[in-house]
């Protein structure tokens, strides 16, 4: 498409002489300003796929692809109904739970803290990876009878709570006595610690034998929900409906992360696009800069544009040979700033730690972000969209600058001379 005299001379007008580096400053600039761009959009749109991807597994690992409950009243029943949600075809397991919000402290006072209980058997807890595979403290293996619990990392910490430890779970739905209102209060001993990197799991999940949760949530051989993991949670509504199809005739109600967890990813893919948007328009600015820097290169290089006509080159030739020189500044800042972003990608816990150590605050507060550390999942297929559009916009910027050069007339050019 370029042949040797026009890449030669594209070249020449890149690397200007003394007393010609303006035009040259304003392209490099154009350079860092299209890399720049390009680098925070792959580094953003990555750390955005590993919050949605993240925040997924965690909180689907945690809860359940679909959640299946008893009509006003707890699941008498729940060892049938599990069984018959298991052969559903797409069920991967299904576990009953009863479930409750506790408060939580230790025998000896001190804080005291919000939490929701989750009764399960020993063998469901162990097929819930997100948990069984995360433990840092002590074992599953005591995990039964009526005096046991497993507990996060964060809930441990902030009660000073260690494997052997008691805690107590005080539920708001007390004892009718003469004198009022009674709470009932049972202490439990620590048998696991597990940290799942998500930290409102972390700090405020407990797990308690679902013999001993029914006790003390006072619903005798009942479950107050069946959990339900698929083998694909973006395929679940199918699924979903096999259920309710299984369980026909039966008063209960199923339903899925799609909808109790909707409004929650719904927001996360909003903020997602919009920053896709306003990053864009880095790119956009250093677009307009291609142009400025080319249209000025166009201004200064007149006379050679004339000379060059006169010696027989064609408007064809010039328009390319400023085309080539818009276009080289386009790919190369497209270029770097496509392996700067992947790379930061790639290393980014590294770097969020180093600038932490180098500034001494916290760039990445687990509390306000519920992860524990930053995410970012690399699409390559996002990488290819996002150095696609910056190649298109730095080509398009150089369209009308190559446009002016390749009419300009070497008569007047020469006489304005």
């Amino acid at each position: 498409m370029f042949n040797a005299f026009e890449r030669a001379v594209a070249g020449r007008y890149l690397h200007a002489r003394r007393g010609e580096r303006f035009v040259s400053v304003i392209a490099g600039f154009s350079l860092i300003g299209i890399a720049l761009g390009v680098a925070t959009l792959i580094i953003v749109m990555s750390v955005m796929n590993g919050f949605r991807i993240e925040l997924m597994v965690r909180i689907l690992g945690l809860n359940g692809h679909l959640g299946v409950y008893a009509s006003g009243a707890p699941l008498v029943n729940f060892d049938a109904v599990t069984a018959r949600i298991r052969a559903v075809p797409g069920v991967v397991t299904a576990m009953p739970v009863v479930e409750g919000q506790v408060g939580l402290t230790t025998e000896r006072g001190g804080a005291y803290l919000g939490g929701l209980v989750r009764g399960v058997r020993q063998a469901d807890l162990r097929q819930l990876h997100v948990v069984s595979d995360h433990i840092l403290v002590g074992s599953l293996d005591g995990f039964g009878g009526d005096d046991a619990v497993a507990i996060g990392v964060g809930l441990a910490q902030r009660l000073g709570l260690g494997v052997g430890s008691r805690l107590e779970l005080i539920s708001p739905q007390g004892q009718a006595t003469v004198v009022g209102n009674i709470p009932r209060i049972r202490a439990y001993k620590v048998v696991a610690i597990f940290q799942v990197g998500f930290n409102e799991a972390d700090t405020g999940f407990v797990f308690l034998p679902i013999e001993a949760a029914q006790v003390f949530f006072r619903v005798p051989d009942a479950a107050t929900q069946i959990e339900v993991i698929t083998a694909d949670p973006d395929r679940v509504q199918p699924v979903s409906r096999a259920i309710r199809a299984a369980l026909a005739g039966e008063r209960v109600s199923v339903i899925d992360w799609t909808q109790s967890n909707n409004s929650f990813f719904a927001a996360v893919e909003v903020e997602r696009n919009v920053m896709f948007l306003i990053l864009t328009l880095i790119i956009l600015v250093a677009a307009f800069n291609i142009v400025s820097s080319l249209i000025m290169m166009v201004k200064d290089k007149t006379r050679d544009i004339a000379v060059l006509r006169t010696l027989g080159a064609g408007q064809g030739s010039i328009m390319r040979i400023f085309l080539l020189c818009g276009a080289s500044v386009g790919v190369a800042g497209t270029v770097a700033g496509a392996l700067l972003g992947v790379v930061f990608c790639l290393n980014i816990e590294t770097i969020r730690h180093w600038l932490e150590g180098l500034t001494g605050t916290n760039l990445f507060n687990p509390e306000v972000y519920f992860l524990s550390r930053l995410p970012a999942v690399v699409q390559w297929s996002e990488v290819t969209q996002v150095v696609a559009m910056a190649l298109v916009l730095s080509l398009l910027a150089t369209l009308y600058p190559s446009w002016r050069a390749a009419r300009t007339d070497p008569v007047e050019a020469l006489r304005s001379e």
